[in-house]
């Protein structure tokens, strides 16, 4: 089984009993056998001044895109990172003050738009300069380390799903995202990295031995981690993502879709190692609500070949083709942006909803952002921490 960089620091754990801690952490580090971080480096005698919790939570008790105000308290106090502004999302200075130690240890799920490592980058912009070590204790990338997908991010649509200049599948663990960052902005900044043991690049999450703590509310499973990065797009649509059933991102759908319709089309791309199934659901809460609803389900049958960004891509092509006096492509107020659309903050640009709208062949479209992965995977390299 893979040995996360918090149990490794707990092998250690003497050597941090005179720092001044703060945690940047929710209800993802915990330890092999379960126990939470804050409570069990407080049981090794180290001090943990303040818990920092990103966006959902603590606990990840908040849907997306809604502020964190009340949250349960583990014997100290806990700062939200996530509020009603973009100011929110960087913590007051002086609360620095008394801190020399940053320790990050939230599970990623591979993709851009997650927002947890978001946090991070935003944090050691804020620290840069100043006296604070931050130490990111590492855990698997669910998706693996040898697959990239999607474009870069174009840094005029720079956002908080959209900090790290990486593809939308970006095959990178939290600290060699960490170590990218703080050389991509030339930071001021003490930054270390607690390796795991045990993780390589070619490791899907089910194979770490690792349980699964869902990281946020809409991600119960690896196989939703699998087909986010693609699915995430649909946020930015007046399309369901699935939100409101127990099994979002898997499936999506809207009133105005035609389930075997949509199957059929999609079927016509010739995406691998995925099939779609037509279906019928009704959202509990988030779009669509109480309403029975027509759309689809991804079920994926080959890891190696499945592209999700691709598969997030066609459909909503597909859908475009199928549905274009319907389909919208959505404006207004996405994760503290109002100026641009949010299926363009989500992509990265704003050339993949106007290829879609323009009715652009849709394998080139894909192909668009092949040399965007080929050189990144080039460039990642120099950031790997593992074979």
């Amino acid at each position: 089984m893979v040995a996360t960089g918090l149990d490794i620091l707990l092998r250690k754990s003497e050597r941090f009993q005179n720092r001044n801690i703060g945690l940047i952490v929710n209800q993802s580090s915990v330890t092999a056998d379960l126990k939470y971080s804050w409570n069990v480096l407080k049981e090794r005698g180290i001090h943990i001044r303040m818990i920092f919790s990103p966006e959902h939570g603590l606990f990840a008790t908040e849907q997306d895109q809604i502020a964190v105000n009340y949250q349960p308290a583990p014997g100290c106090e806990v700062l939200s990172l996530y509020g009603d502004s973009a100011e929110s999302l960087l913590p007051d200075m002086t609360l620095l003050d008394n801190l020399d130690l940053i320790l990050f240890d939230i599970q990623d799920v591979g993709s851009r738009y997650y927002t947890y490592v978001n946090t991070l980058a935003l944090f050691m912009e804020a620290v840069s300069g100043r006296d604070i070590e931050i130490m990111v204790l590492d855990r698997p990338n669910p998706l693996g380390g040898a697959i990239v997908e999607g474009p870069m991010l174009d840094l005029a649509f720079r956002s908080f799903v959209g900090i790290f200049p990486v593809p939308v599948r970006h095959g990178m663990t939290a600290g060699e995202l960490a170590l990218l960052y703080c050389d991509f902005k030339k930071l001021d900044l003490n930054l270390s990295v607690i390796k795991m043991e045990g993780w390589r690049r070619s490791m899907l999450f089910p194979e770490t031995g690792l349980p699964w703590i869902p990281p946020s509310p809409n991600m119960p499973t690896f196989a939703t981690a699998e087909v986010y990065p693609g699915m995430c797009l649909f946020e930015g649509l007046n399309v369901s993502e699935g939100r409101g059933t127990t099994t979002p991102f898997q499936l999506s759908g809207a009133p105005f879709i035609n389930p075997d319709e949509l199957a059929e089309r999609c079927r016509e791309y010739g995406l691998k190692g995925v099939l779609f199934r037509p279906v019928w659901f009704k959202p509990t809460f988030h779009k669509f609500s109480g309403e029975v609803i027509g759309g689809i389900w991804l079920h994926v049958t080959d890891h190696s070949r499945f592209r999700s960004f691709a598969t997030g891509v066609a459909i909503t092509a597909a859908l475009h083709e199928l549905y274009a006096e319907h389909l919208q492509f959505l404006n207004g107020v996405y994760e503290f942006n109002d100026t641009i659309p949010a299926f363009d903050l989500l992509a990265g640009n704003s050339t993949i909803r106007t290829a879609i709208l323009k009715g652009r062949d849709v394998q080139s479209t894909l192909a668009s952002w092949q040399s965007d992965e080929a050189q990144f995977s080039m460039l990642k390299q120099n950031f790997h921490l593992y074979e």
